[in-house]
């Protein structure tokens, strides 16, 4: 089954480890270093600097912009889905799991977008996807509303520590031939 798995910054080279991913998008805030784990091809590291706010950034903080979930999407569907694709940022709560919808979206645009968020919240009772990634997904993927509304319905996750990777599983294509 190809999945998305998503964690927290501190967990990024264990998972991709268990889970055999050679490809991975970072969230990550522009001042923020980190080490690729050697298993994530190079060529397949995506990093996009932005800070975990849902309104226009102020200063030096940079929110999500309609540039950041494009560079997501043709990300995603570069993804050639042989292995898992790892998505984090600091926490593994916020931007990486909206960015896992996103992606997931992407790739399997049929999918139904409740079904999505909640397997979401089944896959991680933290996970509370930034809603301005979430909002301009929306709009990119013209989802018409309807991702925001799932993941609305959804609501807030439970507090977390951060230490929490979960497994987002992918709609399984069904083969009518």
């Amino acid at each position: 089954m190809t999945a998305i798995v998503v964690s927290p910054l501190a967990r990024i080279a264990e998972m991709a480890v268990r889970h055999g991913a050679s490809e991975m998008i970072s969230l990550m805030a522009k001042e923020q270093s980190f080490h690729r784990p050697a298993v994530i091809k190079a060529d397949r590291h995506l990093l996009l600097g932005m800070n975990d706010i849902s309104f226009a950034g102020t200063g030096d903080l940079v929110a999500p912009q309609e540039t950041h979930v494009r560079d997501i999407i043709d990300f995603a569907r570069s993804w050639d889905r042989t292995s898992p694709l790892l998505i984090h940022c600091w926490m593994g709560v916020s931007r990486s799991p909206a960015a896992a919808l996103i992606a997931a979206l992407a790739v399997h645009p049929e999918e139904d977008d409740m079904a999505l968020a909640r397997r979401l919240r089944t896959a991680s009772p933290y996970a509370t996807p930034n809603t301005r990634l979430v909002m301009i997904g929306d709009e990119v993927l013209g989802r018409k509303g309807r991702l925001v509304d799932a993941v609305k319905a959804i609501g807030r996750g439970v507090d977390a520590d951060g230490n929490a990777p979960f497994v987002l599983p992918l709609l399984a294509k069904i083969d009518i031939t």
